[in-house]
Protein backbone atom coordinates (compact mmCIF):
# COMPACT_ATOMS: atom_id res chain seq x y z
CA UNK A 1 0.00 0.00 0.00
CA UNK A 2 1.11 3.64 -0.60
CA UNK A 3 1.81 5.84 1.94
CA UNK A 4 -1.68 7.80 0.55
CA UNK A 5 -4.21 4.84 0.65
CA UNK A 6 -2.90 4.29 4.39
CA UNK A 7 -3.49 7.97 5.37
CA UNK A 8 -6.90 7.88 3.85
CA UNK A 9 -7.55 4.42 5.80
CA UNK A 10 -6.82 5.77 8.71
CA UNK A 11 -8.83 8.97 8.26
CA UNK A 12 -11.79 7.28 6.98
CA UNK A 13 -11.49 4.89 10.43
CA UNK A 14 -11.78 8.78 11.80
CA UNK A 15 -14.02 9.93 10.08
CA UNK A 16 -12.30 12.40 8.09
CA UNK A 17 -11.94 12.30 4.37
CA UNK A 18 -8.55 13.55 3.96
CA UNK A 19 -7.43 15.03 0.36
CA UNK A 20 -3.49 14.91 0.26
CA UNK A 21 -2.97 16.09 -3.10
CA UNK A 22 -1.62 19.43 -3.51
CA UNK A 23 -3.97 22.44 -4.14
CA UNK A 24 -2.52 24.15 -7.17
CA UNK A 25 -3.06 27.68 -7.60
CA UNK A 26 -4.38 28.72 -10.50
CA UNK A 27 -1.73 31.25 -11.87
CA UNK A 28 -3.64 34.23 -14.13
CA UNK A 29 -0.95 35.29 -17.07
CA UNK A 30 -0.76 38.86 -18.98
CA UNK A 31 1.53 39.56 -21.86
CA UNK A 32 3.97 42.56 -21.93
CA UNK A 33 4.04 44.53 -25.06
CA UNK A 34 7.33 42.68 -25.71
CA UNK A 35 5.90 39.45 -25.98
CA UNK A 36 7.31 38.60 -22.03
CA UNK A 37 4.58 36.48 -19.86
CA UNK A 38 3.85 37.48 -16.25
CA UNK A 39 2.19 35.65 -14.03
CA UNK A 40 -0.05 36.05 -10.61
CA UNK A 41 -2.45 34.84 -8.55
CA UNK A 42 -4.72 38.02 -9.68
CA UNK A 43 -3.19 41.08 -11.10
CA UNK A 44 -4.47 43.42 -8.43
CA UNK A 45 -2.42 45.57 -6.46
CA UNK A 46 -0.39 44.34 -3.42
CA UNK A 47 -0.06 40.83 -4.86
CA UNK A 48 3.19 38.77 -5.79
CA UNK A 49 3.68 38.72 -9.79
CA UNK A 50 6.57 36.53 -11.49
CA UNK A 51 8.16 36.41 -14.96
CA UNK A 52 7.25 33.12 -16.31
CA UNK A 53 10.01 30.58 -17.61
CA UNK A 54 10.66 27.55 -18.51
CA UNK A 55 13.24 26.47 -15.11
CA UNK A 56 11.63 28.78 -12.28
CA UNK A 57 9.70 31.62 -11.73
CA UNK A 58 11.46 35.27 -11.45
CA UNK A 59 10.53 38.20 -9.30
CA UNK A 60 9.67 40.92 -11.59
CA UNK A 61 12.28 43.65 -11.47
CA UNK A 62 10.87 47.21 -10.33
CA UNK A 63 9.35 49.75 -13.10
CA UNK A 64 6.22 50.69 -15.14
CA UNK A 65 5.70 47.99 -17.61
CA UNK A 66 2.81 47.99 -20.42
CA UNK A 67 0.54 45.09 -21.22
CA UNK A 68 -0.56 43.92 -24.32
CA UNK A 69 -4.05 45.84 -23.34
CA UNK A 70 -2.32 49.49 -22.93
CA UNK A 71 -2.44 49.18 -19.13
CA UNK A 72 0.42 50.55 -17.26
CA UNK A 73 1.72 47.86 -14.45
CA UNK A 74 3.83 49.97 -11.64
CA UNK A 75 5.83 47.74 -9.99
CA UNK A 76 7.78 49.28 -6.69
CA UNK A 77 9.03 46.60 -4.23
CA UNK A 78 10.72 44.01 -6.71
CA UNK A 79 7.59 41.21 -6.69
CA UNK A 80 4.87 43.43 -5.70
CA UNK A 81 2.40 45.17 -7.48
CA UNK A 82 2.10 48.35 -6.59
CA UNK A 83 -0.81 49.75 -8.93
CA UNK A 84 -2.25 49.02 -11.87
CA UNK A 85 -3.64 52.04 -14.25
CA UNK A 86 -4.70 52.97 -17.63
CA UNK A 87 -2.20 54.24 -20.18
CA UNK A 88 -3.13 58.43 -20.51
CA UNK A 89 -4.50 59.74 -23.13
CA UNK A 90 -1.34 61.60 -23.59
CA UNK A 91 0.67 58.17 -24.14
CA UNK A 92 -1.70 56.83 -26.11
CA UNK A 93 -1.71 59.89 -28.56
CA UNK A 94 2.25 60.09 -28.21
CA UNK A 95 2.40 56.43 -29.18
CA UNK A 96 -0.66 56.85 -32.44
CA UNK A 97 1.54 59.88 -33.64
CA UNK A 98 5.02 58.18 -33.77
CA UNK A 99 3.43 54.85 -35.26
CA UNK A 100 1.63 57.46 -37.77
CA UNK A 101 4.95 59.47 -38.12
CA UNK A 102 6.72 56.52 -39.28
CA UNK A 103 4.48 55.02 -41.27
CA UNK A 104 4.82 58.84 -43.16
CA UNK A 105 7.99 58.56 -43.31
CA UNK A 106 8.42 55.42 -44.90
CA UNK A 107 5.92 56.51 -47.33
CA UNK A 108 8.44 59.40 -48.17
CA UNK A 109 11.10 57.27 -48.53
CA UNK A 110 9.11 55.39 -51.08
CA UNK A 111 8.08 58.25 -52.90
CA UNK A 112 11.54 59.55 -53.14
CA UNK A 113 12.39 55.74 -54.40
CA UNK A 114 9.79 56.15 -56.99
CA UNK A 115 10.22 60.18 -57.88
CA UNK A 116 14.24 58.78 -59.12
CA UNK A 117 13.99 59.94 -62.90
CA UNK A 118 16.59 58.02 -65.09
CA UNK A 119 18.45 60.08 -67.78
CA UNK A 120 16.84 60.80 -71.03
CA UNK A 121 19.37 60.14 -74.10
CA UNK A 122 18.77 63.56 -75.18
CA UNK A 123 19.78 65.03 -71.93
CA UNK A 124 22.82 62.75 -71.47
CA UNK A 125 24.56 63.88 -74.76
CA UNK A 126 23.71 67.47 -73.98
CA UNK A 127 25.96 67.17 -70.35
CA UNK A 128 28.05 65.21 -72.16
CA UNK A 129 28.90 68.28 -74.75
CA UNK A 130 28.81 70.65 -72.07
CA UNK A 131 31.52 68.80 -70.29
CA UNK A 132 33.83 68.56 -73.45
CA UNK A 133 33.57 72.72 -74.02
CA UNK A 134 34.46 73.06 -70.33
CA UNK A 135 37.48 70.68 -71.34
CA UNK A 136 38.59 72.97 -74.49
CA UNK A 137 38.15 76.24 -72.79
CA UNK A 138 40.36 75.16 -70.21
CA UNK A 139 43.19 73.18 -71.91
CA UNK A 140 42.41 74.83 -75.39
CA UNK A 141 43.31 72.92 -78.62
CA UNK A 142 45.55 69.83 -78.06
CA UNK A 143 47.79 69.91 -81.25
CA UNK A 144 48.83 73.20 -80.02
CA UNK A 145 49.53 71.84 -76.22
CA UNK A 146 51.69 69.08 -78.11
CA UNK A 147 53.63 70.87 -80.46
CA UNK A 148 54.62 73.73 -77.76
CA UNK A 149 55.73 71.12 -75.67
CA UNK A 150 57.76 69.54 -78.23
CA UNK A 151 59.68 72.45 -79.19
CA UNK A 152 60.36 73.44 -75.67
CA UNK A 153 61.81 70.17 -74.83
CA UNK A 154 64.09 70.17 -78.14
CA UNK A 155 65.15 73.42 -77.02
CA UNK A 156 66.28 72.20 -73.43
CA UNK A 157 67.82 69.23 -75.07
CA UNK A 158 70.13 71.37 -78.24
CA UNK A 159 71.09 73.69 -75.55
CA UNK A 160 73.34 71.30 -73.38
CA UNK A 161 76.23 69.80 -75.52
CA UNK A 162 76.77 65.88 -74.42
CA UNK A 163 80.46 64.78 -73.07
CA UNK A 164 81.91 62.48 -75.37
CA UNK A 165 82.17 59.11 -73.98
CA UNK A 166 86.22 58.03 -73.29
CA UNK A 167 86.72 54.32 -73.04
CA UNK A 168 88.93 52.98 -69.84
CA UNK A 169 90.02 49.39 -70.33
CA UNK A 170 90.42 48.27 -66.82
CA UNK A 171 93.69 45.82 -65.91
CA UNK A 172 93.02 42.09 -66.14
CA UNK A 173 91.54 40.40 -63.23
CA UNK A 174 92.66 37.80 -61.34
CA UNK A 175 89.45 35.58 -61.40
CA UNK A 176 90.47 32.70 -59.18
CA UNK A 177 89.30 33.61 -55.66
CA UNK A 178 90.95 31.27 -53.03
CA UNK A 179 89.46 30.22 -49.48
CA UNK A 180 91.53 29.24 -46.56
CA UNK A 181 89.21 28.47 -44.32
CA UNK A 182 90.88 27.09 -41.28
CA UNK A 183 94.59 26.78 -42.80
CA UNK A 184 96.07 26.18 -39.93
CA UNK A 185 93.88 23.22 -38.75
CA UNK A 186 95.40 19.43 -39.44
CA UNK A 187 94.10 18.02 -42.61
CA UNK A 188 91.45 14.78 -42.51
CA UNK A 189 91.27 12.40 -45.05
CA UNK A 190 88.36 14.05 -46.51
CA UNK A 191 89.91 17.36 -47.09
CA UNK A 192 93.11 15.34 -48.59
CA UNK A 193 90.34 14.32 -51.43
CA UNK A 194 88.88 17.26 -51.64
CA UNK A 195 92.23 18.84 -52.86
CA UNK A 196 92.84 16.03 -55.28
CA UNK A 197 89.68 16.71 -56.79
CA UNK A 198 89.54 20.39 -56.89
CA UNK A 199 93.25 21.02 -57.42
CA UNK A 200 93.63 23.29 -54.23
CA UNK A 201 97.77 22.98 -53.87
Amino acid sequence: MKANEILNKIKNIVGEKVNLSEEKIEMAEMTLENGTVLIAESFEAGKSIFIKTEDEQIALPVGEYELEDKTILVVTEEGLIDSIKEATKEEVVEEELSEESKEVETELEEEEKEEMNYVTKEEFTSAVEEIKAMIDEKFGDKEEMKEEVIEDTKEELSAVAPEPVKHNPEAEVDNKVNFHIASNRTQTTKDRVFDKIFNNN
